[in-house]
């Protein structure tokens, strides 16, 4: 028998006690201990010894029993099965120690007479004392036991929670990470259940989890206890927080939110100590677990606790139902993304590929292809075909073994922190979650193409597709005085690229979110009354539900869009070009095409400047600037610069201006700067007087091309003289550049040529260009173009 103590509460263990209590219980006590006072809620309870763990070997004799069998199954001789079934029996029917169960019991009861509860419910965790290490994540290889009450059923499940340590996955584990099964032992952690069955719960990290961007918090959110979150049987909601402008109270940077289905809860299933799942009704699937006001104190949370280990953290939480608090239950550093080397990473895109077959969540940014292995259960992973493709409902940690085997892995359930997103990212698997009918979908031995690199959304092709990957080393790219920015459409992928040393966003395309995010023309939205589809009306119903007035839905869905893109880079300027649909692009939108007019040539009609003051478009714009104004005064992003496209003449400028202001954006308020595309050849002509207007000019060189040459850019007949090079088209970008500067304004380049053609970038820098924008892929060998000529 060991001479340590049996039982330590809380409060009395710090981070540096993993030796005695394990990585969870040690980092309990550490938040009870020194977080309490910065307002981070822990429940209270204590921690069995891992003297304690040893003391129940000792007195059961099972140290032999262990020995002798995993040296059988190192020898092979028995079955990893066979061996874990004989040391969990051995472990089963072992007896407490008098010391031992009395010191357990008597902690349970002081527990009570704390919260004023004569048997408390609570939950029992398993804490290995070689989990949670910054490099080895042993992601639910043992037990936890929600509403345990009573005192024979706490000491039943310290007995599970010590036998979860000999699972057939944990041994395999321990194996795989090289740790020794003997110089492993098992606290147990009792707390204070949290009424989260009544409220809600989930996971939380202090970094995104697929891209690695330090500067978010990611929450997952589902009713009811947390355990269905962390194994991946539901869908949860989703929100990112963006960290730096949390200090302020006034704003309220939430940059994502995502409804989850969170198709079921888990529930106290009586007065047993057991639990169960049950349905959500349609009203809570309809709605978010957590309101703005718990987002955002959850990622203050999370900021905090972050700051005091000094690593990113993964974080469970939960929410009591009965006092609406909210309570932290769990905290352990990230073991992926914070392990990352920086130096370099890969950049895959998808070619050709077959038609969509299903979307879901994407973990990790590659690309596979393969044939699908399709396994509904465990029972049946014996099954599994090694480079395939795993298509399954959830999996848990029993499927560990064949996800490393597995090419990539698709689940019907799950959010970014489920156990198959997890151990997906450990492994470096590409992996889509929570597609909702994967099992019904796809079929055996079926060829798919699984992509995770466009965004937060994962696609499942048919077939196999082209795919295309680049490495790029950031060590290399060298400094310039040219900015060299970057052009992005899609919110859901601006975080693949936050490693590059870019210099900004110098075009961000409204367009993007509008069609993919919001979907809904703006004015079937502000003259809903007035749309005669029945079918759309219906859609629109769906989208919008929850918002009194619809356009409350187009500024929200805008703003946070954007605001993904203005976090990226922040405090790096983010240039927002106002929306430049044409009217056959704008009447394909929901409800869209009662409201715009039929066109012979949309390229040269009704868009940009000229909607945004005319009747017909105007209180369609109006919500544009509110999202604006939103993403600027109410989420922080000040770094947002506005950008007029196709304003042709200078009275076009002065009213469009003035319904900005007539909307709060004032250029020069709270730093406000707006820009002007430079497209068509009377912004070069007039630019002085452009320049006096707009704080700076972004060439756009497809349309300035189109306009000077009076080339249809879209005409295969025409393509050989569709030319930026064209002595015509370099005499406008040298004047406006010239002239723009005489005036003091700025001018950058967002068209497509130096992303087409990195030399071209040579011209601008010759000519004297203050920034140029370009497609991710494009950066490195445009900066270094950029740099060649700046060195003359």
């Amino acid at each position: 028998m060991s001479d340590g103590e049996s039982v330590i509460w809380f409060e009395e263990l710090a981070r540096g006690d993993v030796a005695r209590v394990g990585g969870k219980n040690s980092s309990l006590g550490e938040m009870v201990q020194s977080l309490g006072a910065q307002g981070i809620r822990v429940p209270p309870g204590f921690a069995t010894s891992a003297d304690a763990f040893r003391d129940y070997l000792a007195a059961n004799r099972l140290d032999e029993i262990m020995g002798s069998t995993l040296a059988k199954l190192d020898a092979g001789r028995i079955s990893l099965q066979e061996a874990g079934r004989t040391i969990r029996g051995a472990i089963f029917d072992g007896e407490w120690p008098e010391a031992t169960r009395d010191a357990i019991l008597a902690a349970y009861r002081t527990l009570g007479e704390r919260i004023g509860i004569a048997e408390p419910s609570v939950a029992v965790r398993s804490s290995a004392t070689a989990e949670d290490l910054p490099d080895a994540s042993f992601a639910g290889q043992q037990e936890t036991f929600l509403n345990v009450r009573g005192e024979a059923a706490l000491l039943e499940a310290c007995r599970r929670c010590y036998a979860s340590l000999f699972t057939d996955r944990a041994i395999s584990y321990r194996k795989a990470k090289g740790f020794e099964h003997e110089k492993v032992a098992l606290s147990v952690g009792v707390q204070q259940m949290v009424r989260s069955d009544i409220g809600g719960a989930g996971v939380m990290f202090s970094i995104d989890t697929e891209s690695g961007f330090d500067r978010v918090v990611l929450i997952n959110a589902a009713w009811g206890l947390g355990e269905n979150v962390v194994q991946g049987t539901v869908t949860p909601d989703e929100y990112q927080v963006y960290k730096p402008l949390l200090e302020d109270p006034r704003l309220v940077p939430i940059v994502e939110k995502k409804l989850g289905t969170k198709e079921r809860k888990m529930i106290y299933a009586g007065e047993g100590g057991m639990t169960k799942n049950v349905p959500t009704s349609k009203a809570e699937r309809a709605r978010y677990v957590l309101d703005d006001g718990e987002i955002l104190e959850l990622a203050r949370a999370a900021v905090t606790i972050e700051n005091h280990y000094g690593c990113p953290m993964d974080m469970e939480w939960a929410r009591d139902g009965e006092t609406g608090l909210l309570y932290i239950v769990q905290a352990r550093p990230e073991t992926v993304q914070s392990l990352v080397v920086e130096g370099a990473f890969k950049s895959y895109s998808v070619g050709a590929h077959g038609p969509t077959i299903l979307t879901g969540l994407s973990v990790g940014e590659a690309v596979v292809a393969g044939r699908v292995c399709l396994i509904e259960s465990a029972r049946d992973i014996d099954r599994f075909v090694d480079g395939s493709v795993l298509v399954t409902g959830n999996t848990d940690p029993d499927w560990v073994p064949i996800m490393k085997r597995a090419a990539a892995i698709v689940t019907d359930h799950g959010g970014r922190t489920s156990h198959a997103a997890i151990v997906s990212r450990e492994l470096g698997l590409p992996a889509i979650v929570g597609t909702g009918d994967a099992t019904h979908v796809l079929h055996e031995e079926q060829e798919i193409t699984v992509s995770c690199c466009e965004g937060d959304q994962g696609f499942v092709y048919e077939g196999i597709a082209e795919c295309h990957v680049e490495e790029m080393r950031l060590g290399d790219v060298p400094a310039t005085r040219t900015r060299v920015m970057l052009n992005l459409a899609n919110p859901g992928a601006a975080f693949r690229w936050w490693r590059l040393p870019v210099d900004g966003v110098g075009l961000a395309r409204m367009e993007f979110v509008v069609s993919n995010a919001i979907k809904v023309h703006p004015l079937a939205l502000t003259r809903f009354d007035q749309l005669r589809d029945e079918a759309a009306r219906e859609e629109i119903e769906l989208l919008t539900r929850g918002y009194e007035n619809k356009g409350d839905y187009f500024v929200d869905h805008l703003a946070r869009g954007l605001s993904r893109i203005a976090a990226a880079v922040h405090p790096k300027p983010v240039i927002v070009r106002m929306s430049d649909f044409k009217t056959n692009e704008y009447a394909n939108l929901l409800g869209g095409a009662q409201f715009e007019p039929e066109e012979e040539n949309p390229m040269i009609g009704f868009r940009g400047a000229s909607r945004y003051y005319s009747p017909r478009y105007r209180d369609g714009f109006l919500l544009e600037c509110r999202a604006i104004h939103k993403l600027r005064e109410d989420m922080g992003f000040t770094n947002v610069v506005m950008m007029i496209p196709f304003c042709r003449t200078l009275d076009e400028a002065d009213r469009v201006l003035e319904v900005m202001r007539e909307a709060g954006l004032e250029r020069g308020l709270n730093g406000l700067e707006v820009y002007v595309m430079c497209e068509i050849p009377s912004n070069v002509i007039l630019a002085k007087e452009f320049a006096t207007r707009f704080d700076g000019f972004s060439i756009g060189s497809n349309d300035l091309t189109q306009l000077t040459l009076g080339v249809d850019r879209d005409s295969g007949e025409l393509a050989a003289l569709f030319d930026e090079r064209d002595a015509a088209v370099r005499w406008m970008i040298e004047t406006v550049i010239e002239r723009a500067h005489a005036a003091g304004a700025k001018v950058g380049f967002c068209g497509q040529a130096p992303s087409n053609d990195p030399s071209f970038a040579r011209l601008l820098v010759e000519a004297g260009i203050d920034s140029i924008s370009v497609t991710p892929d494009s950066f490195f060998s445009v900066k270094g173009h950029v740099a060649d000529a700046e060195a003359g």
